[in-house]
């Protein structure tokens, strides 16, 4: 795996950008099909979803997701910088737009039940300042990071999602910034924490998964994985070889989990 490790510093971010592969690689239909019949083989009764979490606890499943000021702050924070591109506002104001159309939705019944605009609209005072406060944090801290970055960059509008035809599965790659640089790009994650032993793997899910997600198959010249908390940043780059090896990762973990309800059921 082409895993390299740097400390968080705007001249090491850059020369990551800048040092990625000039060609993208790109997945094919055959690539798409040959993924599609591995999973099949690892059968489920519902439906499931994998990640780079996913990846790095191997299959381990851990508690059930909850909204919380945690689990909240990226959704809002990503959102606010970017409407920020193009709403020019201070974070706290942007924030405080996003939340307001967010608890909107709710009330206009566009919601469903569930979601962070329906949580929102039922959250008491206290714990929506705290909510505010997280995702101030949060964009904050991307929107220096954004600013370091010598190349075009966005924010997404969302994770990229994909669905693996009649497998009953969806893959899931964080992205915070995409930064684009003539016609590759180069996908930023940030967590909190700092890198455990399994984060190139998760890395490199969160590569092959972009790439499936991109419709023309083109994954990006490279994957960075930022911890602001630890100082670190790590990247893999999108080679076929990194690809395959993102695509064994992730059926590996539904075998592991697989197995892991088999035993729970006996």
């Amino acid at each position: 795996m082409t895993l390299l490790h740097r400390r968080l510093t705007k001249s090491d971010l850059n020369d990551l950008v800048r040092g990625a592969p000039a060609d993208p690689v790109q997945l094919t239909d055959v690539h798409r099909a040959s993924l599609s019949t591995r999973f099949r083989a690892v059968s489920v009764p519902g439906h499931r979803r994998l990640d780079a979490w996913s990846v790095e606890r191997a299959g381990r499943s851990g508690n059930a997701f909850r909204w919380s000021p945690g689990t909240a702050r990226r959704v809002l924070g990503n959102a606010s910088l970017r409407r920020m591109a193009t709403q020019p506002a201070s974070v706290r104001d942007a924030v405080r737009d996003e939340l307001g159309d967010q608890m909107l939705r709710a009330a206009s019944g566009y919601s469903r039940s569930g979601s962070l605009s329906h949580w929102l609209a039922s959250a008491p005072h206290p714990v929506i300042g705290l909510v505010t406060a997280e995702a101030v944090n949060w964009a904050t801290q991307l929107q220096e990071i954004a600013e370091w970055l010598e190349a075009p960059w966005a924010v997404p509008a969302s994770d990229a999602y994909y669905d693996v035809a009649s497998a009953r599965t969806t893959l899931r790659a964080r992205r915070d910034l995409v930064v684009h640089n003539d016609e590759t790009r180069t996908v930023v994650r940030v967590r909190s924490g700092s890198p455990g032993k399994s984060a190139g793997p998760g890395l490199r899910a969160d590569l092959t998964i972009e790439a499936l997600a991109d419709h023309d198959g083109l994954a990006p010249v490279r994957y960075i994985g930022l911890w602001p908390e630890a100082g670190v940043c790590l990247s893999v780059d999108g080679t076929m070889s990194d690809l395959r090896s993102g695509a064994r990762d992730l059926v590996r973990t539904a075998v592991a989990q697989r197995r892991r309800g088999t035993l729970l059921a006996a």
